[in-house]
């Protein structure tokens, strides 16, 4: 891994961490939002899925850009913003503000979640494209635990009604930062060969360490060539069938599991069960712990085991995990052991689905449609995000377990499905791939 290859991986991921840390913040703001708006089950689903229905468009078409203008360009899009959701709820001034606000941040994150794993995917060898990829998942969830732990330090600073604001409002340095650092990153080497800008390719190819990266460029220009006259060729056709299950099929996966309900209404889930607020904020700290050192654990060890294991062991591990939850809300017993059953829950996502998602949706299709085949995956993955954390306070506010058995089931099911139909993609070069699945 050299410095050249690292830097541009790095400042690609930094979209993950602003993905991730506008995905959790807003758990930390529910109770602040509620008093502010005088929101209901029912508006407070609203206010929390106004992000998801933005992000749902954001990854439909956020593939456009980075095919028109390359993948580090749309990016630096993303980051603007993101930078504007920032500000924008904080200085919200009133609830359609602050909605309007929040749905641009939703475009920021569907587009980033297509356009950051497709950037380091196609820069990256073979060999290391699992965990480089996995870098991006893993500054999501190092996102994610930023923004619960900067929830509670601000929780703790006595900011009263517009304690809120400062919450959602701190996400502004960051993204400033990603701003910055993509004017020091290259384009993505795919590209520049579709854009007959091969001398370019080249030379990004050689700076990231490829040992055989006059090969690559071969295999990227032999495979480009043979689809010249197909580059406005439709995703949805018989021979791109298979990719699109896939796809389709591992974004719906991840988001039955519930991880983004739980994610998202964490405070609220803990203040169910009797939590404070400030003991709320703490122990998602914890939450957030588990999902991150269990993505580190992912990612030492997606290139060597594989995918799809992954995936099965997640499968069973979440299961386990969500029957507990359930359990401890229809009984109303060893409310001291949801927090463990809620890090085991997030610790086993975050070793398969987590770790796997946008590895596997970078990787299963070809050149031609990567783009495209990326937004549709990102896309069912947010529509789903949107229409389960939408009814989620409603479900959950007449019983707390029903939503928890639902997830639960869903995971079981998963198993099956995985142990069936997905084939194991580690190891192979994107052109390899696309032969292997039969979209070549």
């Amino acid at each position: 891994m050299n410095a050249y290859l690292a830097k541009s991986s790095v400042v690609a991921a930094l979209g993950g961490l602003l993905f991730g840390f506008d995905t959790a913040v807003i758990a930390g703001a529910t109770a602040g939002l509620t008093t502010q708006y005088g929101l209901t089950p029912t508006t407070l689903g609203l206010t929390v899925s106004a992000a998801l229905w933005g992000t749902v468009l954001g990854a439909a078409f956020g593939g456009i850009p980075g095919d028109h203008k390359g993948r580090r360009g749309s990016l630096r899009i993303v980051a603007v913003l993101y930078l504007a959701s920032a500000l924008g709820c904080a200085f919200a001034f009133d609830w359609y503000a602050f909605i309007l606000a929040r749905f641009i941040g939703g475009l920021a994150i569907g587009a980033s979640s297509v356009l950051g794993p497709m950037y380091i995917a196609e820069i990256s060898p073979a060999d290391k494209r699992g965990r480089l990829v996995g870098f991006f998942q893993f500054n999501i969830v190092f996102g994610i635990l930023l923004a619960y732990f900067s929830n509670y330090v601000i929780g703790t600073m006595g900011f009263g009604g517009a304690e809120w604001r400062w919450k959602l409002g701190v996400a502004a340095v960051p993204a400033a930062l990603f701003f910055g650092t993509l004017f020091a990153i290259p384009e993505s080497p795919r590209w520049l060969v579709q854009r007959g800008r091969v001398p370019e390719a080249e030379a990004v190819l050689k700076g990231t360490g490829d040992p055989r990266y006059r090969e690559d460029l071969v295999e990227i220009i032999e495979s480009i060539e043979e689809t010249r006259g197909a580059a406005d060729e439709a995703l949805f056709s018989r021979k791109h069938r298979f990719p699109i299950f896939l796809a389709v099929s591992i974004a719906m996966f991840n988001q039955l599991s519930g991880i983004n309900a739980v994610l998202y209404y964490l405070n609220d889930i803990f203040a169910k069960a009797g939590f404070t607020k400030v003991s709320s904020d703490l122990q998602a700290v914890v939450v957030g712990a588990a999902n991150l050192l269990f993505t580190i654990l992912a990612m030492s060890v997606i290139d060597k085991i594989g995918r799809k294991t992954l995936l099965l062991i997640g499968s069973v591990g979440t299961t386990a995990a969500l029957g507990g939850i359930s359990a401890i809300f229809f009984t109303g017993n060893r409310e001291d052991l949801l927090v463990w059953c809620l890090a085991g829950f997030t610790g086993f996502f975050a070793f398969s689905q987590g770790a796997v998602i946008w590895v596997y949706l970078s990787e299963v299709f070809p050149t031609r449609v990567r783009a495209k085949g990326q937004s549709l995956g990102s896309f069912t993955h947010w529509i789903m995000n949107a229409m389960i954390s939408g009814v989620f306070p409603v479900l959950a506010a007449r019983s707390g377990g029903v939503p928890f058995v639902f997830f639960a089931v869903m995971m079981a099911i998963q198993f099956f499905v995985v142990l069936a139909f997905y084939p194991e993609t580690k190891g192979f070069s994107l052109e390899e791939m696309q032969k292997k699945i039969g979209a070549a």
